[in-house]
């Protein structure tokens, strides 16, 4: 794909569209979900349903799905985020054998849109890139995680854990609330990352004799590929990206499932991270009733969550979490978020029309 604009240079993302424009073969209207993760960022082209239309399908038809890399500003870059974007929606329309006129509206649900100012920076970047008739929507990537647990409806509360992690909270007039995503710097401790970041810190703990000995120093060592405790500190900043480091979450919880003391008080800290941020969330907007006891549902989303069940995070999460609200209602979605970002489209267009 060409890089950028630049001495006139048109990319690669307008020639496509631009090209379909004029000679596509537009067949109906489409709506474009993306889900923009810190790993990777996937987009859907769905059929345009009408707003008037009561009730979704039971079995959406996909015309295209497309995957690529990290879209994050704050893990990439903008430059680097706003190309990720680009290729996939371009990609996406390109085959489902449509142009960009066909589309209807985008939900651009991201990691890292944190602020007014984050959803104003993505809605710049396309805004003149699509007619004036297209509905274009940028959330936090925890709106379209949830959705994916509701279809489509924004109530209740999502629980992602990968890479990074964010507890998120919507309520039916509107009000939201949001623990923790604000990165490993600022301590996303019960996330991939961070599970991770503590095994290694483990590791050298051990090997210079401030920490107990623990299995994760041959298992990991042997997971990379290294000798001794003293290349794992080159191995672990030659590349600093997140994914990199989260990626080593498996040989963690390995290491607890073999009775490693280490691995497992560090999925145990995990554990407690993440449901204090649900119950943070919870708390904040009210989503258990004022008597504590009310059903709300929590979407659990992500690879720390969704894998691992031989140590079982998620339910160690949910058993925390139900000790203080007996109404917790887990869901595990049973679609992807980037069909859960294509319905919130949908329903915004449904909304924006009946007004």
């Amino acid at each position: 794909m060409t890089k950028k604009h630049r001495n006139g240079e048109i990319s690669e993302f307008d020639r496509e569209l631009s090209a379909g424009t004029a000679g596509g073969r537009a067949v109906g209207d489409v709506i474009l979900g993306i889900d923009g993760g810190t790993t990777s960022t996937t987009c859907v082209c769905l059929p345009f349903l009408h707003p008037h239309s009561l009730h979704l399908p039971d079995s959406l038809p996909l015309l295209a799905r497309v995957e690529a890399g990290c879209s994050n500003h704050n893990s990439v870059g903008e430059t680097a985020a706003r190309e990720t974007l680009e290729q996939v929606m371009a990609e996406a329309l390109s085959k489902s054998g449509l142009d960009l006129s066909a589309v209807r509206a985008i939900c651009l649900s991201i990691s890292g849109v944190n602020h007014p100012t984050d959803q104003q920076r993505i809605l710049n970047w396309f805004r003149d890139k699509f007619p004036s008739h297209v509905k274009l929507y940028v959330r936090n990537d925890a709106a379209a995680a949830l959705a994916s647990g509701t279809m489509g409806k924004l109530s209740g509360c999502v629980l992602i854990a990968g890479t990074g992690s964010i507890a998120y909270g919507f309520t039916d007039d509107g009000r939201e609330a949001r623990a923790a995503g604000a990165g490993p710097i600022l301590g996303d401790w019960g996330s991939g990352y961070g599970i991770s970041a503590q095994a290694l810190t483990a590791i050298i703990r051990a090997h210079d004799g401030r920490g107990p000995q623990t299995k994760l120093t041959n298992s990991i060592l042997q997971t990379l590929g290294l000798s001794s405790a003293d290349e794992l500190i080159g191995w672990t900043y030659a590349d600093q990206s997140w994914a990199r480091i989260a990626a080593l979450v498996p040989a963690v919880v390995a290491c607890a499932e073999a009775g490693d003391e280490v691995a497992n008080n560090i999925l145990q800290d995990s554990v407690k991270e993440l449901a204090l941020s649900v119950t943070a969330v919870v708390q904040r907007l009210g989503l258990c009733g004022s008597d504590g006891k009310g059903s709300f549902p929590l979407v659990m989303v992500g690879g720390v969550l969704e894998g691992n069940k031989g140590w079982g995070i998620a339910q160690e999460v949910i058993n925390c979490i139900s000790k203080d609200y007996p109404g917790v209602v887990p869901i595990w979605p049973k679609v992807e978020p980037a069909i859960g970002a294509a319905l919130l489209a949908w329903n915004f267009l449904k909304d924006c029309e009946q007004e």
